[in-house]
């Protein structure tokens, strides 16, 4: 249920007569209704805006009496996903007393008078925000302190201009709402609102609305060969009824298609393919596109994107890797298990270089921390080459990191021109390369910016432990990165050994007494667990444990002589059980509800290593694999379905109200 405030004080344009003949206040008001609220209230001071804030029970859209905006930009607000607590932010020089900002990633990390962000200003506040459930207690007492004169506001400013300045002074973590295409404006007197006004009635709000499904900010395959059309797409399932979810669960269809084919020897199977991975790819944009046109955004969505695009890449590897074993090539599903291996370190790097780069933003460093070395050149140039947008250096920059679009358009081309086998020859040449650029650059930014990303979250749920690490010493000195690479060092030794002994007989028996040894090197990793993962580099602990025991897991396959789409198959389940955990930290949801009986990284390894020493490498590895995968989907219905169900439940069963007592 959200509640919708129009705050008028200090606004003296809220009570000017608008071109349909309602005030501008009464207008935004019937906005704020046609952009979701249940409810809407004036409040004259910020006194009465606390004392709504104190019984309000979901969030609140706050806007000021002087904004003119199509209802799409106050829709837009109530609904984004970027996170609990948004607020608008236009460009432009501000107006007497408003309040500007300066951003860092779509952050908010200071507010007030302009003055006083000495020239740093990146925007300027656009006189309306959604403050989230969890914020409203910090929205009241902003409200309560600028009422009471303790929090300084700007001078002259408007009272949603001091909240909001208030709001930053307490240390609310809020996000920037930046307006594309459509406008919005604040006004002071009635010559303004009449330019607004014409300025409004100039654009087609459908169509703006339409092309702003499109990402502001795309890879180059995406921009140039997806979003050129796929806007198309979006208003036909528009209009359709189709929801994202249902767009979603298409595109994995037509990707699970071409992995079929893939599968298939032929050039016109190889051909087909290709054309249904690029139309599943084509649908995998759309998704997102018809969520920002409908402003249908859902948690569940969201973590069905996330998850269904890595099923979807690892399912058309499994079938590259099946039709080039199956056209004679010996290494077919070898290559695929390794591409399949990097992606996921790579998109564990990825997720906590996010994480780390959010967190600085919100922690500015001080000026002993190492400014003007080699970290700081690098992020000055990151920051010049990202704001010259179409340019050379910012397509290469965007292209040479290997994002999905070029990924599946790398193997669409390479497999219907070759064959299976050089399309993952291809992608893994070009992962290998990306990952070193990117190691190499994002390592020296991140020990210029020293954040300890992992201590702010759960590193144990994190970091997969299960209860060997739990329980093992703390080796302090050493750091948990360090640790943990050397624990990723046994098993790699043991696959090369493994791979390079392939072809001798009785080889595999021979190494496999080496598995203990090995997953003693891997335990080494859990030696970290209970300290401080606050190293500059500590962000690189989860990737390292992933490496770690998916190498032990293709070791103990390989000298298990376990089938390579068996190892396939146990290593998919492992990337799938740690994407939850990442798709669970980038949507801020909570941990999987079984995570503590998926043994942990320590737990499974050894079941692993117990099984190829009696013999049983295959049995075990299914087995294990099984099991992995019934919790995974036990615990999505039980995070999806069942506990929602539950709570919803509980929130409809009317609270017993008066003293007396139960006859």
């Amino acid at each position: 249920m959200t509640l919708a405030i129009v705050l008028a004080g200090g606004a003296a344009a809220a009570g000017l007569p608008t071109r349909t003949g309602e005030t501008l206040a009464d207008r935004l008001a019937a906005q704020c209704r046609r952009a979701g609220a249940h409810e809407v209230r004036f409040a004259a001071d910020l006194d009465e805006l606390a004392a709504l804030a104190d019984v309000a029970t979901g969030p609140v859209l706050v806007t000021g009496g002087d904004l003119v905006a199509h209802g799409a930009v106050l829709r837009h607000l109530a609904t984004s996903p970027v996170g609990p607590t948004v607020a608008l932010v236009l460009t432009g020089p501000p107006g007497a007393g408003r309040a500007v900002v300066r951003e860092e990633r779509g952050q908010v990390v200071e507010a007030g008078p302009a003055e006083t962000l000495n020239g740093e200003a990146t925007g300027v506040f656009g006189g309306a925000l959604r403050v989230g459930a969890a914020d409203l207690p910090a929205l009241a007492a902003a409200a309560r302190a600028v009422a009471a004169g303790t929090v300084p506001p700007p001078a002259a400013a408007t009272a949603v201009d001091r909240l909001f300045a208030g709001l930053a002074v307490l240390g609310t973590l809020v996000f920037a709402h930046r307006v594309r295409l459509l406008v919005a404006h604040r006004v002071d007197g009635a010559p303004e609102l009449a330019a607004a006004e014409a300025a409004l009635a100039e654009v087609d709000e459908d169509r703006a609305e339409l092309r702003l499904s499109v990402k502001e900010r795309d890879d180059f395959f995406s921009t140039y060969f997806v979003s050129t059309w796929s806007p198309y797409l979006v208003r036909a399932a528009a209009r359709l009824g189709l929801g994202p979810s249902t767009v979603t669960v298409i595109s994995i269809l037509f990707a699970v298609a071409a992995a079929v084919l893939f599968a298939v020897e032929g050039r016109p199977a190889l051909v087909g393919g290709a054309v249904l991975l690029y139309l599943g790819f084509v649908l995998d944009c759309v998704d997102g596109q018809l969520a920002r046109y409908t402003r249908n955004f859902s948690a569940w969505g969201g973590w069905l994107d996330t998850m269904a695009d890595r099923a979807k890449e690892y399912l058309v590897y499994a079938g590259l890797g099946f039709g080039a074993t199956q056209a004679g090539h010996r290494y077919g599903w070898a290559l695929a298990i390794a591409a399949m291996t990097l992606q996921t370190v790579r998109h564990m790097t990825d997720t906590w270089y996010g994480v780390l780069h959010d967190e600085a933003a919100r922690r500015p460093r001080t000026s002993g921390t190492g400014g003007g070395g080699i970290g700081d050149r690098l992020n000055a140039a990151s920051t010049r080459v990202q704001a010259d947008t179409g340019s050379l250096s910012y397509w290469l920059k965007r292209t040479v990191v290997f994002p999905i679009g070029e990924r599946w358009a790398l193997i669409a081309l390479t497999v219907a021109l070759f064959n299976p086998w050089v399309s993952l020859v291809a992608v893994l040449v070009w992962g290998v390369l990306a990952f070193a650029y990117t190691g190499a650059l994002r390592t020296l930014r991140a020990r210029w910016m020293w954040v300890p990303v992992l201590d702010t979250v759960d590193a144990t749920l994190h970091r997969d432990d299960g209860p060997l690490a739990a329980r093992m010493p703390v080796v302090r000195p050493v750091g948990p990165l360090t640790l943990a690479v050397i624990g990723a060092l046994g098993p790699a030794a043991l696959l090369a050994l493994g791979l390079a002994a392939g072809g001798s007989d009785g080889a595999g028996n021979g190494l496999r007494w080496l598995l203990p040894v090995a997953l003693l090197v891997l335990l080494v990793g859990g030696l970290g667990a209970g300290a401080a993962h606050n190293g500059p580099l500590d962000w690189l602990v989860p990737a390292a444990l992933r490496a770690g025991e998916y190498l032990f897991a293709i070791a103990v396959g390989v000298l298990g002589d376990v089938p390579a789409w068996l190892i396939f198959g146990y290593v998919f389940v492992l990337t799938v059980h740690h994407y939850d955990l990442t798709a669970r930290l980038e949507k801020r949801q909570a941990a999987p509800p079984l995570h503590p009986v998926t043994l942990g990284w320590d737990g499974r390894s050894l079941l692993l290593c117990l099984a190829a020493i009696v013999g049983f490498a295959g049995i075990g590895m299914a087995t294990l694999g099984t099991y992995l995968l019934v919790v995974f989907v036990a615990s999505v219905v039980l995070a999806w379905v069942v506990l929602p169900a539950r709570a919803a439940r509980a929130s409809a069963v009317p609270v017993r109200t008066g003293g007396g007592a139960p006859g």
